[in-house]
């Protein structure tokens, strides 16, 4: 017999099958894209450039800190293949609309300390830096910002800690099991009171073989104080296809932290410079870049989104989350589609309309002009839903015990669509009535019964969906 799920009054996202009766259950699991919209911030500054990426949010008292690298991609035209030395900037946002860049005047660059730079190469030798703010209730103040980077000097992962998110002190190793050379996240998990940290490393592949010819993986470690580490492992995609993964940018999804989200960059490297290249945007420019590497050239990059619920096994969807988009001058490149780590809650610009969730990410690698940061759109907890087609088709979850008085839905319609739901347990059922429209939270009425009165015990929830799609669900 199906053990019971108990989900209190946590929101339920339906981005899995985890819930659902795979045997009943006939609605389809889909995936949503977010939508481009505006560039927020210009990397135009002299010490940003083309490469400025690996940009990382932090939700922080109602003030959204940016963290991000400053620096140049390989110009073809010079003998380095970086200009010169990569540095971390700051920038900071009361809306994810509107960024600034604060003067800090902690780092000189060409002569000045007039710039938004809190480490350079005098500090270290970063190529990647991500921060979380530690929610640990036993983390002392003055380690309450934890930065985590590779030193490319000794190639060991550090930890970095701050008082305040922007003067970082370098304070210990972590780990060298790794190749740690792109964004390595880490993150505080107040379910199991333990530290999580999703790192970059290869497999596959002859002994000795050159890394290009393995893959690129991601790994997971764990800690109980963020000194001492286990061994990074792979993440279980569950028997998946097997292909290279570039960044990972795990999070803690914030209306609904037992479930992690992340969103890889697939890297897709072209066997050999085709007529397709031709027509692309950019021939010659990506002619250029091959001069140094051919597969600088030759690689393009997407995102997929994938999901996990104890942050070792995890549920990835291989249809493209983002894509490059409409081909143009400068994009279909390696370097597309890093998102940001970090999401924010923005308006949407329908007069009286539920706020968006914005995500970011960087146009313009290998360009040889300033990188843009742009922001990207969703509905709120709209990465995948369960949907029914216009004939008809249901949802029917696996036993569920619950906490609350009310049932509330994220859910959309058609105007000839709807929703029912029903709930079945301790001897009982209940229907609600038909719902239509398309609500972030609406209340589901059940005119013949009180909800309240299954919860505690094992009930199981049938969502019938007539053009309709439904996202998240929660008791309250």
């Amino acid at each position: 017999m199906t053990q019971p799920i108990h989900i209190g009054t946590r929101r339920e996202v339906l981005w899995d099958e985890y819930l659902a009766d795979g045997e009943r259950t006939t609605a389809e699991l889909v995936l949503h894209r977010p939508q481009a919209r505006e560039v927020v911030m210009h990397h135009d500054a002299p010490w940003e450039g083309d490469g400025c990426d690996f940009h990382n949010i932090v939700a922080d008292d109602g003030l959204y800190r940016l963290y991000y690298l400053g620096w140049e991609t390989m110009n073809p035209e010079v003998t380095s293949h970086i200009p010169r030395p990569i540095v971390v900037c700051y920038a900071e946002s009361a809306d994810g609309l509107t960024w600034v860049k604060p003067d800090l005047g902690l780092c000189e660059f060409d002569g000045s300390k007039s710039n938004n730079i809190i480490l350079d190469e005098h500090t270290e030798k970063l190529s990647n830096f991500a921060v979380f703010v530690d929610a640990n209730p036993d983390c002392p103040p003055e380690e309450r910002y934890k930065g985590v980077g590779l030193d490319g000097n000794d190639h060991y992962l550090w930890c970095f800690t701050s008082a305040d998110g922007i003067h970082f002190e370098k304070a210990w190793r972590m780990t060298d099991q790794g190749r740690f050379d792109t964004l390595n996240v880490a993150l505080w998990d107040r379910h199991t009171g333990k530290y999580f940290c999703y790192v970059r490393d290869f497999h596959g592949g002859a002994p000795g073989a050159d890394l290009n010819e393995r893959i690129r993986d991601v790994r997971w470690m764990v800690s109980d104080d963020f000194r001492t580490w286990t061994v990074p492992v792979l993440l279980d995609f569950g028997g998946a296809d097997d292909y290279p993964l570039y960044t990972n940018v795990v999070q803690p999804y914030y209306r609904a932290d037992h479930m992690f989200v992340g969103f890889p960059s697939r890297y897709v490297e072209k066997r050999a410079w085709s007529t397709n290249f031709e027509q692309m945007g950019g021939a010659q420019r990506r002619r250029g870049i091959m001069s140094v590497a051919p597969r600088y050239g030759l690689t393009v990059t997407d995102c997929v989104f994938m999901c996990s619920r104890d942050g070792k096994r995890w549920a990835r969807r291989d249809e493209a989350f983002m894509t490059p988009g409409p081909e143009s001058e400068y994009n279909w490149v390696y370097g597309d589609c890093y998102p940001a780590v970090g999401m924010i809650e923005t308006p949407t610009d329908r007069p009286g309309g539920p706020p968006e969730l914005s995500m970011y990410a960087f146009d313009g690698h290998w360009s040889q002009r300033p990188a843009q940061l742009r922001r990207h759109a969703l509905r709120i907890d709209g990465f995948a839903s369960y949907r029914g087609p216009y004939a008809g088709a249901r949802l029917v979850t696996k036993p569920l015990v619950f906490e609350g008085q009310e049932l509330a839905i994220n859910f959309a319609t058609s105007a000839a669509g709807h929703a029912k739901v029903r709930l079945r347990g301790a001897g009982r059922e209940l229907e609600s009535v038909e719902l239509f429209g398309d609500s972030l939270d609406r209340r589901v009425e059940f005119p013949d019964g009180d909800v309240g009165a299954l919860a505690g015990a094992p009930v199981v929830m049938e969502i019938e969906l007539k053009d309709g799609d439904v996202f998240s669900f929660r008791f309250s």
